[in-house]
């Protein structure tokens, strides 16, 4: 979870967008990923094959696996 909070929450707080960016919460913009593994149940050593299934960017899917 730590490592997720640098690249999100993190990142949004230093660039000083935290009331807009970094979380996922009603109002605020987001650019999401959907991953084919729960990143945080796998073991570490797996981490590596997890493909990505969608990207949404600005809310339009920009990214689809077929």
């Amino acid at each position: 979870m730590d490592a997720i909070r640098v690249y999100t929450w993190n990142g949004a707080y230093l660039g000083k967008d935290e009331e807009k960016l970094g979380s996922i919460e009603p109002g605020k913009l987001a650019d999401i990923i959907i991953l084919n593994k729960d990143i945080l149940t796998i073991p570490e050593e797996e981490i590596k094959e997890i493909q990505v299934l969608t990207t949404i960017v600005d809310g339009k899917i920009v990214y689809a696996r077929n």
